[in-house]
């Protein structure tokens, strides 16, 4: 059916929909076979009655094995090496059904592969028998060294595919830490925010205040302009504790990222503008002297 090189240095692709694969007992026979398909047939039908639809796969055969691949992402699903396979057949009552019978290389255990082709089950089927013998001649020439490369071949691909798996699994992870991330970034505060709190006060139940700049060009509410602030010395004020009052206003603009830099800037005139955050007004209204 066809070339030696098709088969040997290629493949033949077939599509067919999966009915799934089911253990056996025994490693061949017609009737192991039917009650396979049986009881696939069976299964699939309660996943259809459920909206569940039978999964389209590609069949690729050669002299190595027969992979069963996603269609569409090309992920293989299932590799059977050709020397496991034991047993294959076509329906002769159900022209559509193809099974073989291939030993898991794990469990060792027979498993029973059931596809369903509209048109070439036979052609399938026959093309199975022809990679078979066409990989038992070479077997036979190669003294068994070629069986013996194919499945370090087989056994290095499996490898490459689990550490494609893991990969995968890997970058998912990755994925969520960084969305994670990214959430626990938008609800943080941002770096250099005032956190409102409470403002301190005297003993006498007031808020002390402490002027932005020198000057404000805010009006008073009398609409009057205020006096001018006297300039700050240069000696730095201590309060009665010793300790430097902290004004997150007095810093240079180099001190800061441009980020944050340009954050305070807005927080700075906001508070000129009597801003209120959280129910703490900021006034700028100057304190009577006398105080």
């Amino acid at each position: 059916m066809h070339t030696p090189e098709a088969l040997s240095k290629h493949y033949i692709p077939y599509n067919a929909k999966f009915l799934g694969s089911t253990e056996v007992e025994q490693p061949k026979g017609t009737e192991v076979v039917r009650d396979a398909v049986r009881k696939l047939k069976f299964a699939r039908h309660i996943k259809k009655s459920e909206g569940q639809k039978t999964p389209k796969v590609e069949l690729q055969i050669s002299i190595y094995g027969v992979k069963i691949l996603d269609p569409k992402t090309k992920e293989v699903q299932h590799n059977c090496q050709l020397h496991r396979i034991s047993f294959c057949a076509d329906d002769k009552t159900d022209k559509r059904i193809f099974t073989f019978i291939c030993k898991d290389s794990e469990s060792n255990k027979h498993l029973c592969y059931v596809f369903d082709s509209e048109k070439c089950a036979e052609e399938i089927t026959l093309t199975i028998g022809q990679a078979f013998d066409l990989a038992y001649r070479k077997f036979l020439e190669s003294g068994g060294k070629d069986v013996e490369t194919r499945k370090q071949i087989a056994g290095l691909q499996k490898r490459i595919q689990e550490l494609e798996t893991e990969n995968t699994e890997l970058k998912n992870k990755v994925q969520d830490l960084e969305n994670q991330l990214r959430i626990t970034q938008v609800h943080a505060p941002p770096a250099g925010s005032v956190t409102p709190k409470s403002p301190s006060t005297d003993i006498f139940d007031m808020v002390p205040f402490s002027p932005i700049s020198p000057q404000s060009s805010t009006p008073t509410r009398n609409g009057t302009q205020p006096p001018p602030v006297p300039s700050r010395s240069t000696e730095i004020k201590r309060d009665l504790f010793g300790a430097e009052p902290f004004d997150p206003f007095s810093c240079g603009a180099g001190d800061f990222p441009p980020d944050i830099q340009s954050k305070l800037d807005e927080m700075q005139e906001g508070f000129k503008m009597g801003l209120t955050l959280e129910g703490t007004v900021f006034c700028l209204d100057p304190l009577d002297s006398r105080c």
